[in-house]
């Protein structure tokens, strides 16, 4: 079994039954039960346990789990996790995924008309919110006043310093998020008044100037990279978040970082990090093994993080028609989510045979897709097994083993090659071709699919993007940033809800603010178009 921070239970999790309901003028009322604050912080082993709250709200949905008492109210628990919203907006909007439920919402996504009452959007933002809310918490409890205070000092005050800054790089994350798909959110932080008025609306620009003073601000004293407990954040992944943030930096701000794109990855390639030899290992049971490539992870624990979203979610519902559940290590699929043909067809076959990095699942599977209802209109996705490597299954055939990277190298040698061909200095053409060229070696298990400096554009990274990050929650943020996202200039099945792809307005670049959250805080405006 594997053992971190993160296989944690509700034992500790009453101090942080900070719900989030209809506004986030709630977002800092303390809990109403016996054990408070002042008990649950009284010792610097509970400081470590609701750490591990703090981290685990990543991968549970509630306090019992998997289903019945969610930490987000107005949406089904089963929907609310954290990577399962993610994904829907991410990928769900794309070329790369459609899917065949009929949930409330669930099609507004693939044929691009959702709406300021969409479940799924209020759901993730309120996640997002949410644990944006526990960060606070634990870092408001955390300063050296409460500390001094609870006669906690030495080492274990030091440690709880550094819990703090972790609990401020996975804040900055979730504001990143907020301001990757809604752009202005309400801006709460330890400062803000606890029952004070209505936080106030933060720009993205704002937002995006929090997020880089936080993580530089913390960045001197975070662990080395790869020093830390599997599964927290180091220096590695502030710099990750670092380069990502910088590589969209004109989307958010109207002025290029691409120079910093090109630092902050640097910074992660040299820190000793290295491509696992394989790439169909990446998303199995056992991933927790790909230390030298993950920089970051949600942790997943099919006995103790049980929940119906996350790598469960995306080891389940791309299982369906004749395709055989046991390959996967599940009991069941849920026929649910498949690929739009322009996905498979940027590889040079659908089989593996090249390319292993291409995983479709074909036998009864159409290319094409006439109905988004149809579970076998589009090609089965097979990356995500809850089998390891040696093919044994997981702990459970319910619930994955899966570890969810959200930081990986791959990600940052595609960052530093990109930053560089749009003009960032401080890198080099011949060495973002390497690192491409790096990707494709693993890819093909050879040099046969190296590319040379007249075949590295733009474009091509793209796709290459495509081809080593899909169905990893990253396309949506892509097509945006090479305005191929709402644009008629690129079409996929169905995009716009026209079966042959339409372009659509310009507005559909960022989400809607939940209506109920504009209703509930006159300082909140609803973004263009919604």
């Amino acid at each position: 079994m594997k053992k971190n921070i993160l296989k944690t239970t509700g034992v500790f999790a009453v101090l942080c039954l900070v719900i989030v309901q209809s506004c986030t003028k709630k977002l800092d009322l303390k809990p109403t039960n016996d054990t408070t604050s002042e008990i649950v912080y009284s010792t610097a082993a509970g400081y470590k346990q609701v750490l591990g709250k703090v981290y685990g709200s990543f991968a549970l949905t509630g306090n019992q789990g998997p289903a019945g008492n969610g930490d987000v109210q107005g949406i089904d628990e089963g929907f609310s996790d954290f990577f399962r919203l993610y994904w829907k907006a991410q990928e769900l909007s794309t070329d790369e995924a459609v899917i065949s439920w009929g949930d409330v919402g669930i099609q507004d996504f693939h044929n691009m008309n959702w709406t300021s009452n969409n479940s799924f959007l209020t759901g993730l933002y309120y996640r997002s919110l949410y644990q944006i809310t526990l960060c606070n918490d634990f870092i408001r409890e955390s300063s050296d006043a409460k500390l001094s205070a609870r006669n906690i000092s030495g080492s274990d005050a030091d440690n709880i310093r550094q819990y703090a800054r972790e609990a401020r790089f996975l804040r900055a994350f979730q504001y990143w998020v907020l301001m990757d798909l809604y752009a202005n959110p309400p801006f709460v932080t330890e400062a803000s008044i606890i029952g004070g008025p209505p936080p106030p609306r933060g720009t993205r620009n704002e937002i995006f100037n929090y997020i880089e003073t936080e993580l530089k601000a913390i960045e001197p004293n975070m662990p080395a990279p790869r020093s830390n407990e599997y599964g927290r954040a180091d220096k590695g992944a502030v710099w990750a978040l670092l380069a990502r943030t910088y590589l969209n930096a004109q989307v958010y701000t109207g002025t290029a970082r691409f120079t910093e794109a090109i630092t902050y990855s640097k910074k992660v390639i040299d820190a000793g990090y290295s491509l696992i030899s394989n790439y169909t290992w990446l998303m199995r049971a056992d991933n927790n093994l790909n230390t030298s490539e993950f920089i970051f992870t949600i942790n997943y624990d099919g006995l103790h993080t049980q929940g119906f979203g996350g790598t469960t979610f995306l080891t389940h519902a791309p299982v369906g028609g004749s395709m055989p559940a046991t390959t996967f290590g599940i009991a069941g699929g849920w026929s649910g989510i498949r690929a739009t043909k322009n996905l498979p067809n940027l590889f040079p076959d659908v089989t593996g045979t090249a390319d292993k990095r291409s995983q479709f699942y074909t036998p009864g599977q159409n290319l094409e897709i006439g109905n988004l209802t149809n579970f076998t209109d589009g090609l089965g996705v097979t990356k995500y097994r809850n089998v390891k490597r040696d093919g044994t299954n997981g702990q459970s055939q319910d619930f994955s083993d899966i570890d969810m990277p959200l930081f990986r190298l791959s990600e940052m040698y595609l960052i530093y090659a990109e930053a560089v061909l749009r003009g960032g200095t401080g890198g080099a053409a011949a060495t973002a071709l390497g690192y491409i060229n790096t990707i494709r070696t693993r890819a093909y298990t050879n040099t046969s699919g190296n590319i040379s400096a007249g075949q590295l554009t733009l474009d091509f990274i793209l796709d290459e993007r495509a081809r080593e990050l899909y169905w990893e929650g990253f396309r949506r943020t892509d097509l945006v940033r090479y305005n191929k996202f709402v644009e008629g200039t690129y079409l996929w099945p169905w995009k716009g809800g026209v079966s042959s792809g339409t372009g659509v307005s310009a507005d559909r670049k960022i989400y809607p603010i939940p209506s109920r959250d504009i209703n509930s805080n006159t300082n909140l405006i609803q973004n263009p178009g919604y």
